[in-house]
């Protein structure tokens, strides 16, 4: 039999929508939390997404179990209160004053359970901007990222949701250190306490080593197309049939590995070439020479002999051919799973893979235990759980208090 996952036995009540939240979530359950997802009778928003956000609820919701209740009806309310009285972890990312108009405020919920830890997802820690909307995009042009993703003067968003994202992984590891700092055998408080993310302060994190950069420096980092890197030969080459590939040598030894290999006899005996920081001082004439001989091969040619020499290489890869990536497939780095209708762009379940989180614990990948929820899939068996009678719950479906799938067991 398998050793149970690190956080089996824990319960964390979710209160959350888009990304930020929902990726704390799935990082405690794919850890092996039960986490409840509670979801208003319409259902997430996110199920509902086409676009850039259609993948945002299938991919951030699985490992969970949903709930389907009217949080403003006061016995929706209280089956929220109830599970909550037995929870660790409460997590929210709604707009400030939302959690507290509801009855759902760290100071009432720490009334109900003190070994409560209520993790907070939001734009800003509290200052002059917590009052402010905040998205990824928005983070990112404040916070420096996108001046440093795009060229001079045209401000470019990274192309994942790497604020959304990291910020829930933040709440992840402050649920952790909490719940450490709680159960510690040594020198545990029995007590919860309230973790706060954010969007912004994530960001600056991002962008902290060019901000060290010109403490240490007094220079400015330019922008990722403009600056001068550190490296020779560090960059995307155009190549035979109109392919691309991405080729460095970022050590001397490289270098002459590349020379040898490639027959540069020539570039190998320049002394204008001799040292790292001399290749970098001649790149503007050194990279278009390259540029033009290596122009001569294909993109797969280039990285059978980058890799027979133990040089960086890599293929421009769209997401969507990560699905037949032979090394996620070889390594388990995707799994299985059905995607229900109604959190399908498509309107329809399909079958599909997706992406595991990027670690292992003994060699074991953290696996998809549950597919991400149909609205309400679990609703009668938690009420069950929480000790409502299938009368009472009956009741409640019918007084539209809970919402189910029709035929839900």
């Amino acid at each position: 039999m398998a050793e149970p996952l690190p956080l089996a036995g824990l319960r964390v009540v979710e209160f959350t929508h888009m990304v930020m939240g929902p990726t704390c979530g799935m990082i405690l359950a794919d850890l092996g939390a039960d986490v409840v997802k509670v979801e208003p009778l319409a259902g997430d928003n996110t199920r509902r997404l086409q676009g850039s956000g259609a993948g945002f609820f299938p991919m951030f919701n699985r490992n969970k179990r949903s709930l389907a209740v009217d949080v403003k009806d006061p016995r929706g309310r209280e089956i929220v209160l109830k599970l909550v009285a037995g929870a660790d972890v409460f997590s929210e990312n709604f707009k400030a004053g939302t959690v507290e108009r509801l009855g759902f405020g760290a100071d009432a919920l720490k009334t109900l359970n003190p070994r409560l830890i209520h993790v907070s997802h939001k734009g800003y820690l509290p200052g002059p901007y917590e009052h402010r909307t905040a998205l990824d995009e928005v983070v990112q042009m404040m916070g420096g990222l996108a001046y440093m993703t795009g060229p001079e003067g045209r401000p470019l968003r990274a192309g994942a949701s790497v604020n959304d994202i990291m910020g829930g992984m933040f709440g992840a590891i402050g649920v952790l250190a909490a719940l450490q700092q709680r159960d510690s055998v040594r020198n545990g408080s029995g007590r919860g306490q309230q973790v706060s993310s954010a969007l912004f302060e994530n960001n600056v994190f991002l962008v902290a080593q060019h901000m060290m950069q010109f403490a240490v420096t007094g220079q400015p980092a330019a922008p990722m197309p403009g600056r001068i890197s550190a490296w020779a030969l560090y960059d995307v080459f155009d190549v035979k049939d109109g392919s691309q590939i991405f080729l460095a040598a970022v050590s001397d030894t490289q270098w002459a590995l590349l020379c040898r290999d490639f027959g540069f006899d020539d570039l190998a005996a320049d002394a204008r070439l001799a040292s790292n920081n001399a290749r970098v001082a001649a790149r503007s004439w050194m990279l278009p020479l390259l540029r033009e001989r290596l122009a001569a091969f294909t993109a797969d040619e280039l990285a059978r002999r980058f890799e027979a020499i133990g040089l960086p290489y890599a293929p421009i890869t769209r997401p969507q051919e990560l699905f037949d990536d032979p090394h996620l497939l070889a390594t388990g780095g995707l799994a299985p799973v059905t995607v229900p209708a109604d959190a399908s762009a498509a309107g329809h379940a399909f079958d599909t893979r997706m992406a595991l989180l990027p670690l292992a614990l003994d060699g074991r990948r953290l696996p998809v235990r549950l597919p991400p929820p149909a609205l309400g899939a679990q609703t009668r068996n938690l009420l069950r759980e929480l000790g409502y009678a299938d009368e009472t719950i009956q009741a409640l479906q019918a007084a539209q208090v809970v919402g189910m799938p029709a035929g839900a067991a």
